[in-house]
């Protein structure tokens, strides 16, 4: 309850005591109490409030826990294409990058080694193409036989095809353009690191290695490029709600006790069950712009089903709680006393509850002043 309510409630009480001193003094009857109902006077029935329980339709709402986790649609683990450890880092944490920006510098044997493949191939290919040339000219006038210029044809078009599968490689090693021209035209290449490019725009959002690292091929993790803009919350759903959550239903996410939820949408639901915590993940793909959700936060969700169900509603205000942890409304009699009735909670929607048994459709239930109608029992 807050700070205010109390205050009110408390006010409420002493106002209703005294008036039931006043009025006995008077020859007034003060409030009487039965066994199981509350009978008030007219005055301090204007410190209560009542709502006329209805049959409506509603939507639920599941309450569940998550944990934020990347995009993986726009994420991407970077792996080291090449071995050698590490020369220089030229990114970090944060930084924004775009497809085929340099991550990191390899000192790398595999680099100049996928280089000098590509300077030798172009060699031989040239050759080969020459020697080609010269049988067919030789053919042309009876030089040579036929089946030494196709031979020698062979050899030129497979020379041409280690050439592109050098270049493929030199490519695949995330070797740049100006530096492959160079190889191609014949001129000296100067020492080249191996370099470690992004394979797609985005934020570095973690890196895995440190100046000096040696690196393999293949199989060293280094980043993760991702899009922080829109994230995965991977929330844990009971099996017995399942029935009310459905692909597409809208969602709200809340990264802090006081921040403004993020809206979100239901993405997948899992076919399984975690073997642990017996709940089910369901995917809510959430726009996160400012950044507030990041990766490994736990957050509340809500999940608003589509689903038209029908029930009585009453505001949660009208809800109390014995000793017991049991809940129970006071409902207004045909006398003008008010009987406590204990009541099944069901789906909450909103600052509703849905009551599956203890109500009917018509009942008039305290929703304002329940507190006071409880101390005035306990009198």
């Amino acid at each position: 309850m807050s700070p205010m309510r109390m205050a009110a409630v408390a006010c409420v009480l002493m106002t209703a005591l005294a008036g039931c001193t006043d009025k006995a003094d008077e020859g007034t009857p003060a409030a009487s109490v039965t066994a199981s109902n509350v009978t008030l006077t007219p005055e301090q029935r204007k410190h209560i409030s009542l709502y006329t329980v209805a049959r409506s339709s509603f939507h639920r709402t599941v309450e569940a826990t998550g944990v934020v986790d990347f995009d993986n649609d726009h994420a991407t683990a970077v792996l080291s294409p090449i071995s050698g450890p590490v020369s220089r880092l030229v990114v970090d944490i944060g930084d924004h990058v775009n497809k085929g920006d340099p991550l990191a510098m390899v000192d790398s044997p595999d680099f100049a080694a996928a280089i000098g493949t590509y300077r030798k191939a172009l060699t031989t290919a040239h050759t080969a193409r020459r020697l080609a040339d010269l049988e067919k000219d030789l053919v042309e006038h009876e030089g040579v036989a036929r089946r030494e210029e196709d031979q020698a044809q062979a050899d030129a078009a497979n020379a041409d095809a280690d050439v592109e599968a050098a270049r493929q490689a030199l490519i695949a090693l995330g070797v740049d353009a100006p530096t492959i021209k160079s190889v191609e035209q014949g001129r000296p290449a100067q020492r080249i690191d191996g370099v470690i490019r992004s394979p797609v725009a985005g934020t570095v959002v973690d890196r895995q290695i440190t100046m000096g690292q040696l690196l393999q091929a293949g199989t060293t993790p280094s980043f993760t490029v991702a899009d922080p803009s829109r994230v995965w919350v991977m929330a844990q759903v009971a099996a017995t709600d399942l029935s009310s959550v459905s692909l597409g239903d809208s969602a709200d996410v809340v990264p802090a006790a006081d921040a403004k939820p993020l809206a979100g949408k239901v993405a997948r639901i899992s076919p399984l069950v975690n073997n642990d915590t017996r709940l089910v993940p369901v995917r809510v793909v959430v726009d996160n712009p400012q950044g507030l959700l990041r990766k490994q936060m736990y957050v509340d969700v809500q999940l608003h089903s589509r689903q038209d169900m029908q029930g009585l509603l009453i505001p949660v205000s009208a809800m109390l709680r014995d000793d017991e942890n049991l809940p129970f409304v006071y409902v207004l009699q045909h006398d003008g006393s008010f009987a406590r009735r204990s009541v099944t909670v069901g789906y909450r929607t909103g600052d509703q509850f849905d009551i599956p048994s203890g109500l009917q459709a018509g009942d008039q239930v305290v929703v304002d002043g329940g507190i006071f109608v409880q101390f005035m029992q306990s009198q």
